[in-house]
């Protein structure tokens, strides 16, 4: 039996059994599930040793790495193909709909990943169902651990956490094709644009990341009084994007929480 099967070989199941390989688990005990020819040629080709199958095996856990509409009935096919224990990444649906789809006390936690996880940078939060404990929050945190940052949150959390990192790389990427326009209208070439505003996010990121200033602080230490900085501040400040990027958190939540209704 498989210590772990993926349902789903898209980019993100794809991303998940490269990092867990490059973190030492051993291409036998992982296996994935894909449905469409091609891709699964490309998978055995990628990760030699891997099994990869049309349907669901048996294996100690399973991902659904699938689309929202498709989690339950891969639940279900994981459940009926004897895997112990279940961890969806499904956005969206919701443990009880998981749980009601597999055998009674199948453990369930359900997280909300990002899509940096395909270069190993990924930020997700995990919440547990209600047959789910340590062993088995621990065993999701690892899996994912392996593709990025995990947090634990109760399941009402997880559509903020949708709203926030789930859909914020989305919003990072319009703020660099912001930076880069703009720096074509000051009149910069597009490339060189480019290379200057992947770098000043990259390294601002990293400030973030790698020092103990939060975000306020180190805003203001970039901000001299009177100087350019302020002054552009000023002007992002005038059209009000900080409550552009708060009322778009809270859009994003808002869908996600309705996307998990019945």
């Amino acid at each position: 039996m498989h210590q772990l099967v993926i349902v789903g070989g898209g980019r993100m199941g794809e991303a998940l059994v490269g990092g867990l390989l490059a973190g030492g688990r051993r291409p036998a005990d992982l296996a994935v599930v894909e449905p469409v020819p091609g891709r699964r040629q490309a998978l055995e080709a990628r990760f030699p040793g891997v099994q990869v199958s049309e349907f669901p095996v048996a294996a100690d856990g399973a991902v659904l790495a699938v689309k929202p509409g498709t989690a339950v009935s891969a639940a279900r096919a994981a459940g009926e193909a004897g895997c112990g224990r279940v961890l969806s990444i499904a956005a969206g649906v919701t443990i009880a709909a998981l749980e009601a789809a597999l055998p009674a006390a199948t453990p369930v936690v359900r997280a909300m990943p990002n899509t940096p996880a395909l270069i190993g940078a990924g930020a997700a939060a995990v919440a547990g169902g209600s047959a789910a404990g340590e062993a088995d929050l621990a065993w999701a945190e690892g899996v994912l651990g392996a593709v990025g940052v995990v947090v634990r949150v109760e399941e009402a959390l997880l559509d903020a956490v949708t709203g926030l990192s789930g859909s914020g790389p989305a919003y990072v990427f319009l703020v660099a094709e912001a930076l880069v326009d703009a720096g074509v209208l000051v009149g910069l070439p597009r490339e060189l644009a480019s290379t200057l505003a992947v770098q000043t996010l990259l390294g601002s990121a990293r400030l973030l990341a790698e020092t103990d200033d939060g975000p306020e602080a180190l805003r203001a230490a970039v901000t001299s009084p009177g100087g350019t900085t302020a002054a552009g501040l000023a002007a992002l400040e005038e059209r009000a994007v900080r409550a552009a990027f708060l009322a778009a958190v809270r859009a994003s939540s808002e869908r996600s929480r309705e996307l998990g209704q019945p």
